[in-house]
């Protein structure tokens, strides 16, 4: 299994610079890359990644207005130029139905001013020093803030900068994690903008509403950026003051779910959640809470962990009516608005809690998914 590792690098104000110069030309060939592709298909030429690599890369350096190219390592072009062609095939793949999940749409040019910048690299153009500092080719030795280590030899790593100026390096490593112990127990979760989730055994993990708390802190960093003169150096030192302030909230959050997502995976062999509709939540008028709860990353993380730990993760469908069932004795109540937290079944007269009641609901549905109902018992005791 491949995973991810990323780590705070401190590159020195040369080092920046010369990053600076391998982000525009990773950026430069990347566009050139997709723009020679565009251009085939809709001339209906064929044309092979290694004529594209040859006309981006190779022939670029020899002209006059592309020679700057040739100031930084010629690995960070061509992993360039491959990523261009992976972007280009999983829109082609996605389209032909050959790529699973979501659709992937068409890939787009990239800009200097996009929020992150990034270059590849392979293990030809960077190596870990043994004074434990990390080697790019032709940047020089960064230092790592390691917080752990590499548990395999890295095979490739990305050097990334965010809007926050911060440099990172995210190395790719090969992993053999052996399965979590085997536990009897199993979980649904009810997730929520008031409380972050409910589970099915009764415990409430609080939102912790990280953007919430911080609004005043964003208000008044955007007043100053809004107040300073376009182009101007002051309205730059803003405009990064203002891009901490929402790293630090992701941060936070990422760090949130990372914490909830690891111990609800450790304690259950199981974990069933409800496949919820973030994007349509995300333009309605509770945009702002839903952006703010990440209910999105944090699934993701329950499902990548389940994979990793050898557990279960099922995703029940999105119209199972898990707030209108009785988790008793099964009867559907109808609907309900959210202002209606407590309600009594008319059918065995049973008291729930709405958000309980709908794990529980949401456990049974997961349980009968998962054990299609072969002679088990799937609903949960009333």
């Amino acid at each position: 299994m491949q995973l991810r590792y990323q780590f705070r690098v401190y590159p020195t104000p040369g080092q920046q610079d010369m990053l600076a110069r391998s982000f525009g030309c990773a950026r430069g060939v990347f566009n050139d890359a997709l723009r020679a592709r565009q251009d085939a298909y809709a001339a209906g030429v064929r044309l092979s990644d290694t004529d594209v690599q040859k006309r981006v890369v190779t022939e670029a350096k020899r002209a006059p207005e592309w020679v700057w190219l040739s100031e930084v390592a010629s690995v960070v072009l061509v992993q360039a130029c491959q990523d261009a062609r992976r972007a280009y095939r999983n829109w082609f793949d996605s389209m032909s139905g050959k790529r699973k999940g979501r659709k992937v749409g068409a890939p787009r040019f990239r800009s200097r001013k996009d929020n992150q910048q990034a270059l590849r690299l392979t293990r030809n153009g960077f190596s870990i020093r043994p004074n434990r500092k990390l080697y790019v080719a032709k940047v020089g030795e960064l230092k790592v803030a390691w917080s752990r280590d590499l548990p395999s030899d890295p095979s490739s790593v990305t050097i990334i900068k965010d809007s926050a100026g911060r440099y990172f390096a995210s190395f790719v490593v090969e992993v053999d994690q052996a399965p979590l112990p085997e536990v009897d127990s199993e979980v649904g979760i009810d997730l929520g903008l008031a409380t972050f989730a409910v589970l099915s055994d009764g415990r409430v993990v609080d939102s912790p509403r990280f953007l919430r708390r911080a609004e005043r802190t964003f208000r008044k960093a955007q007043q100053t950026l809004s107040r300073k003169e376009k182009g101007s150096n002051n309205r730059a030192k803003a405009r990064l003051r203002a891009a901490k302030a929402h790293a630090t909230v992701a941060d936070s959050r990422r760090n949130f779910a990372h914490q909830q997502s690891t111990a609800i995976i450790r304690d259950n062999q199981a974990v069933y959640v409800e496949d919820l509709a973030v994007s349509g939540l995300a333009r309605t008028r509770l945009a702002k809470s839903v952006h703010d709860a990440g209910w999105s990353m944090f699934t993701r993380m329950l499902e990548e962990k389940a994979a990793r730990y050898g557990r279960t993760f099922v995703k029940i469908d999105r119209w199972f009516p898990s707030s209108q069932t009785c988790s008793a004795c099964g009867v559907v109540d109808g609907p309900k608005p959210l202002s209606i937290r407590e309600w009594t079944c008319a059918a065995c007269g049973a008291v729930h809690d709405r958000d309980i009641n709908a794990a529980k609901n949401i456990l049974a549905a997961g349980r009968a998914e998962r054990l299609n109902a072969c002679g088990g018992t799937v609903s949960p005791a009333a």
